[in-house]
């Protein structure tokens, strides 16, 4: 039988225009209750997480802090370990370490990278967290693979969090979902890139690609599902009284019918009160208990936040 974990909720932001907005953000995303403020790792309009993540931290008292999530092809994973531990350190403990595969082709080639096949991407992000956990352990690592080759590096700092950071791996597809099982404390289950790598495919945010998704995770994680965290990255929130309005006008968007949007597990449409039913309902079909709402639905979402928080 799965043990429904507490409810946790993190905001993801990533814009300010100046060193007091952003503080005063994190701020509010503290006073509002929620658990972790996280940094996306685009090369768009936000900032640097790495920096953004530490300024955060510095302005509030409690609030955790994440990357989500750092595209491994960004940084050898030496420099991620070290970026990481040292992320860890300097916030006391607060930090959660966020890596996935990368999908976005449009910013490798604005970057000049490779955008490879999928399953290259997968391979390489798979050495990385062998490399990253080996630099975070007390001995000098030595690892050879297809990718990447570290010599007797003994990895400084090491994280204040023993043995690690709790590490969030996200992705869609069995082969990522099934790793992240495997290696990671929080699984983050997002949609599938579309094929042309120009975004994330609205059609597989179904509840049936949901339950599938999950299955994939049980499989693979068998005895440790229980002590997996599963995260949910919430693409729409809209606190209304009339949910069948809103949920006729993101129809097309998502490329299904009115009533099937307000299943969709990467929507919340409707009442406070609807929308917390709602979670409870999907963290017992799903087991997903830590939801993650973009910085713009921060506020209109907070009573829900402070209605299931812990709960």
């Amino acid at each position: 039988m799965t043990a429904l974990r507490p409810f946790r909720f993190g905001v993801i932001a990533y814009d300010a225009q100046s060193k007091e907005e952003w503080i005063a953000k994190a701020r509010r995303i503290e006073q509002l209750g929620y658990a972790t403020l996280l940094v996306p790792d685009h090369l768009g309009k936000q900032l640097a997480p790495v920096p953004a993540i530490l300024t955060a931290v510095e302005a509030t008292r409690s609030l955790r802090v994440g990357s989500y999530v750092f595209d491994n092809d960004f940084r050898h994973p030496v420099m991620l370990a070290k970026e990481a531990a040292t992320l860890d350190v300097l916030t006391g403990g607060r930090f959660e370490l966020g890596v996935g595969a990368g999908y976005l082709r449009s910013e490798y080639e604005q970057s000049g990278l490779t955008y490879d096949a999928a399953s290259v991407r997968v391979s390489r992000l798979e050495e990385t967290i062998q490399v990253v956990k080996g630099l975070f352990a007390e001995e000098p690592l030595t690892f050879s693979g297809r990718y990447y080759t570290v010599t007797n590096l003994d990895g400084f700092p090491k994280p204040v969090q023993r043995p690690h950071p709790p590490l969030l791996i996200g992705g869609a597809g069995k082969r990522l979902l099934t790793l992240a099982a495997r290696e990671a404390s929080i699984v983050s289950i997002g949609a599938k890139a579309q094929g042309d790598g120009s975004g994330l495919d609205a059609t597989d945010t179904t509840p049936a690609a949901t339950r599938q998704k999950v299955a994939w995770i049980r499989q693979a994680a068998g005895e440790r599902f229980n002590q997996l965290e599963l995260n949910m990255i919430m693409y729409e929130v809209v606190v209304t009284e009339d949910r069948h309005h809103i949920a006729r006008q993101l129809a097309g968007r998502f490329k299904t019918t009115d009533e099937q949007v307000l299943t969709l597990p990467h929507c919340l449409i409707g009442t406070s009160d609807q929308i917390s039913e709602d979670l409870q309902r999907r963290r017992e079909q799903y087991a997903i208990s830590y939801i993650a709402v973009f910085d713009e639905h921060s506020e209109a979402f907070a009573p829900v936040v402070a209605r299931l928080a812990g709960t």
